[in-house]
């Protein structure tokens, strides 16, 4: 049991004072010239708290156990963000980071950006796991679950090292000088099947079941990219109600805007008549209309950036911080100044009330905490971005995406859990071994059902789009169809970006896909050989569901097929 071994903790805790540097290994409370150090452990909570005498400079702060790993045992890692790869681990597994291949690139592309490599270092070892907020080691069908209940002081790091038998518990806090109490960790641990656990974890934290209903839509991202109009919209908007579609959302995505920042600077060459006009006509057919913004982000051509380069943050050394090489590369806003604050409200306000919008789909939003400071943790920043968001929306619904998910539970309706996916399966094959972030239908499908728990607890799930179309697509048939059967079966958001008009033989499948059933997953079992057993109920009854992942014929599972047979028993 995870709680017979925290007893047996030592909390590693270096920082200075003054230059000086200190290094503790302590067991229990601890009191000295410096500080006093409080742990307290009931039955499923370790709570530690540092009460600073002098102002200290955190170097590091970590707690380290025992644990006694089987090589059966099942390892979750949540990713960074949501498009960081997440997955349940063989025990002799070896995770992936920034391969050497993309670092002579990161000058130009800024792929370090998008993940934790510039503040987390990975081992390279089979066995070396680590995740954030939360994760679990399972053995069957028993999930012993160790789980951050807050992240404001900083990201909670779970690092799991099974050759050492060792689990190792970081606290984001690096530089992090404080001078009051400082609740650093707020453990809770459980042990039982997959819903005891997590359902456990959620009442722990006091987080509500989501408000928002799971819901069906259009988005224009995955067809048209960012070569949108007016015309476009109008013809998909026209397209789905004239065939009587089953959705409730109709989603613009990038491309109305002039350039990323100017959010309320429209592309009058595509949009004539603006984007009011459009939600209209959306609402007109009976559909909630949603738009794509990344509000703490600009890009290089944008008129925020060329007016107003000291909104944006600063590294010490007082260089822009760049936040990524979409559109002409991007830079991360200083949410710290109120002027920024400002100008992200009266856009909210423009986009929500006055083109009255419902939803707004928030990207990139790791961008809020790319660098700490003294006062305040990564964690910190992002916890208080997405309070700062949820605040600016009131009760229009946020879809977030492209941000770590622990500061974004409770205060997302919708949440991408995973990368976006392709045209094809998995990119290129020098894209395969740059970061964990990238574009892949296969990374996305696999975070679907490895991020299950998350659904209608954290926020609802949003998997990503569907396709079923035969134009503008590398997929083929079996994988597109197994694409929406894991969206269907494991996601509340269900989109697609198909034009429909074109449709041949698509549509009862396009219907079954987007027909709002009640499923329960029972038990979800990957295998070594890239094939994943998923049990699940429905109104029409029990059954397993076998998903072939991989590129070759497994039995008799075709490369990257779904079957599905009905049960008498789970």
């Amino acid at each position: 049991m995870i709680k017979d071994h925290i007893k047996n903790r030592i909390l590693c805790f270096n920082y200075s004072v003054d230059k000086n540097s200190y290094n503790l290994d302590i067991s229990s409370n601890f009191n000295n010239q410096h500080c006093e150090v409080i742990q307290e452990l009931s039955d499923d909570v370790l709570s530690i708290q540092i009460i600073p005498k002098c102002e200290i400079k955190i170097d590091s702060l970590m707690i380290k156990f025992n644990f006694d790993f089987n090589q059966d045992d099942l390892i979750y890692v949540n990713g960074y963000q949501s498009w960081t790869d997440s997955k349940e681990f063989f025990a002799d597994e070896k995770m992936k980071t920034l391969s050497k291949f993309s670092k002579p690139l990161l000058p130009h592309y800024q792929f370090d950006k998008y993940g934790d490599y510039n503040f987390k270092s990975y081992s390279n070892h089979k066995g070396d796991f680590h995740g954030y907020t939360y994760g679990y080691i399972r053995s069957g069908n028993d999930y012993q679950l160790i789980g951050s209940l807050s992240e404001k002081q900083g990201y909670t790091i779970l690092n799991t090292r099974v050759t050492k038998n060792e689990i190792v518990i970081e606290k984001e806090c690096k530089g992090l000088v404080i001078n009051s109490k400082y609740h650093a960790f707020n453990l809770f641990f459980t042990s039982g099947d997959e819903k005891f656990v997590f359902d456990s974890y959620f009442e722990k934290m006091m987080i509500d079941k989501p408000k928002s209903k799971p819901m069906t839509g259009w988005t224009s991202w995955y067809n048209y990219y960012q070569n949108i109009n007016e015309s476009i919209i109008l013809k998909n908007i026209h397209s789905l109600k004239n065939a009587n579609k089953n959705i409730n959302i109709f989603q613009i995505d990038d491309g109305y805007q002039t350039f990323v920042g100017d959010w309320l600077d429209i592309d009058l060459n595509k949009f004539p008549n603006g984007m009011k006009y459009i939600s209209d006509k959306i609402h007109q057919e009976g559909y909630k209309s949603g738009l794509w913004l990344a509000p703490f982000v600009c890009e290089t051509n944008s008129k925020l950036f060329k007016e107003h380069q000291d909104w944006i943050l600063k590294d010490k050394e007082g260089k822009l911080v760049l936040a990524g090489s979409n559109w002409s590369r991007f830079y991360a806003l200083n949410l710290e100044l109120e002027e920024v604050k400002n100008y992200i409200r009266y856009c909210f306000d423009e986009v929500l009330n006055d083109w009255s919008f419902d939803l707004v789909k928030l990207d990139f939003l790791y961008a809020a905490c790319i660098i700490p400071t003294q006062t305040k943790t990564r964690g910190q920043l992002m916890c208080e971005a997405m309070e700062f968001l949820r605040d600016c929306v009131k009760d229009k619904l946020i879809l977030g995406c492209g941000v770590p998910l622990g500061p974004s539970f409770g205060l997302v309706d919708y949440c991408r859990i995973g990368c976006d996916v392709g045209l094809d399966w998995n990119d290129k094959f020098y894209m395969q071994y740059l970061h964990r972030e990238r574009v892949s239908t296969l990374n996305a499908i696999q975070n679907s059902i490895s991020r299950r728990h998350l659904n209608n607890r954290a926020f609802l799930n949003d998997p990503d789009v569907f396709f079923l179309r035969d134009e503008n697509i590398q997929l083929n048939r079996t994988q597109k169809e197994t694409l929406a059967f894991v969206n269907k079966h494991f996601g509340s958001l269900i989109f697609t970006s198909d034009d429909i008009s074109l449709y041949k033989n698509q549509d009862k499948l396009f219907d079954s896909t987007m027909k709002n059933e009640s499923i329960e997953i029972v038990e979800v079992n990957p295998n070594r050989n890239g094939v994943i057993e998923v049990k699940y109920r429905n109104q029409w009854g029990k059954f397993v569901a076998h998903i072939n992942l991989s590129s070759k014929t497994i039995l008799d599972l075709k490369a990257f097929e779904t079957k599905v047979v009905e049960i008498k028993e789970l």
